[in-house]
């Protein structure tokens, strides 16, 4: 069985999709169709940068979604590979709500654009954070954040993989919270370099009003089922999509859960879709044995069947 990942915010970097847009009229038309759906020039953000910009949310969405699905596309057309499950990290949700028929791509990416407007304005810089706790089990970080909150926020965000979970919340509880799983006995404890603390309570003003955006936005028939971040499970019911996007914002990210449930249901073949190689790394450890194949420039498609 085979699962399509999609990944989430970090991933881009300038230069992504160029070569596929080059090579590919059907890369072309996704950029072209993304241009015109935000009414600027997107792909040149994305073929050149400067990263600065591309850094910004409400940029780094629309720009992995768009190189994740003008890669699918491709994969499409070359390939007659073909998913049982379709997974994002995070935004890769949408790309993969996407593939499955859920979402038209137009819609998809104005909503991205929005959605990372709204999540950057929920918390002003500087005031929230997020850092990654290497060698520390799930269970001992809860506590400690519990323990580090002080009657601020901070929780965890991304469970990842074993060992690798990622918590987000006011800058200075998640400050105490990584003195705290140090002293816990955390391998590492690292800052990561994001404008806004993304999966927590803190968010909410953001879901609030991706609510009301994603209300007129048409949902399809889902042709794949999307195992959601929320649930960690697949779902194949158009009308549950909004609810889970919009709850997505403020819960964790349950990849960890998710990728076990993926290879418990007979998933053996994972092909990430889009920038980067960050889900391989974590499925490659939470699934050995597995075939991890990855589609990001034009050179991956030799290797892809």
């Amino acid at each position: 069985m085979i699962t399509f990942l999609f990944p989430g915010q970090g991933s881009q970097s300038a230069g992504m999709g160029k070569d596929l847009a080059a090579d590919f009229k059907v890369a072309r038309d996704v950029f072209e169709e993304a241009n015109d759906a935000l009414g600027f020039d997107l792909a040149t953000l994305c073929f050149n940068g400067p990263d600065e910009d591309l850094k910004l949310t409400e940029n780094t969405q629309p720009a992995i979604l768009t190189h994740s699905v003008a890669a699918l596309r491709v994969l499409q057309e070359v390939s007659d590979l073909r998913p049982d499950y379709a997974a994002g990290h995070s935004l890769g949700e949408y790309s993969a709500l996407v593939c499955s028929g859920a979402l038209q791509f137009a819609d998809a990416v104005k909503i991205v654009r929005q959605r990372g407007r709204f999540m950057q304005q929920a918390v002003p810089v500087g005031q929230g954070a997020m850092a990654a706790i290497i060698g520390l089990d799930a269970e001992s970080l809860e506590q400690v954040c519990r323990q580090a909150a002080d009657g601020d926020v901070v929780s965890p965000a991304n469970y990842n993989s074993p060992g690798q979970v990622v918590i987000a919340g006011h800058a200075e509880a998640v400050a105490r919270a990584t003195d705290l799983a140090k002293a816990k006995g955390a391998k590492r404890a690292m800052p990561l370099p994001v404008s806004a603390p993304f999966h927590c309570s803190l968010m909410q003003p953001a879901a609030d009003q991706l609510a009301r955006v994603l209300e007129p936005v048409q949902v399809g028939k889902l042709n794949v089922p999307v195992v959601s971040n929320v649930e960690a499970r697949p779902n194949l019911e158009s009308e549950r999509v909004k609810a889970l996007l919009v709850r997505q914002v403020c819960a964790p990210v349950r990849w960890e859960e998710s990728v076990t449930w993926m290879v418990e249901s007979g998933v053996d073949h994972f092909v990430e879709i889009g920038p980067g190689k960050v889900l391989s790394g974590l499925v490659k450890r939470m699934a050995r044995g597995s075939r991890i194949q990855n589609l990001a420039v034009a050179a991956d498609i030799e290797k892809l069947n």
